[in-house]
């Protein structure tokens, strides 16, 4: 009689992992924590800088301290960021998917043009935003 599958020799149980550690997919707790502690610090130096506005305000001043501009710049920056992302990885799928099926370029640059005309109105939407927000 042959014994169980799991005991047979050369052969692995179901479940076990056999990924190797330097695989993406592979359990990295060290990895983890080396992450966590740079977002630690990232968030603490952040914490630092927001309380350290005051330090650098000058004595005769009266009113607060205006930061909107300085956010609208950083969300103008944020959103101009990634829209451009967006506009870079649909021009790469576009221009995959014309390498697999060059039969196709009618409607594969119909959609191109308008997904990225609607990709740079988000960015318009934002500019618009920090005009209607900002007052000097």
């Amino acid at each position: 009689m042959l014994p169980a599958p799991d005991t047979q020799i050369g052969r692995k149980r179901e479940g076990v992992s056999t990924v190797n550690l330097n695989h993406p997919l592979a359990a990295n707790h060290r990895e983890a924590g080396e992450t966590m502690k740079k977002l630690q610090y990232l968030f603490m130096t952040l914490a630092v800088l927001c309380f350290a506005a005051p330090a650098f305000a000058q004595a005769g001043t009266a009113g607060p301290v205006n930061l909107v501009p300085i956010g609208a710049g950083v969300g103008m920056a944020i959103a101009a960021g990634l829209c451009g992302l967006g506009q870079g990885r649909a021009t790469a799928s576009a221009c995959e998917a014309l390498a697999r099926n060059p039969g196709a370029r009618a409607g594969i640059q119909l959609l191109l043009v308008l997904g990225l005309a609607f990709i740079e109105s988000l960015t318009l939407f934002t500019l618009v935003i920090v005009f209607a927000k900002v007052k000097i």
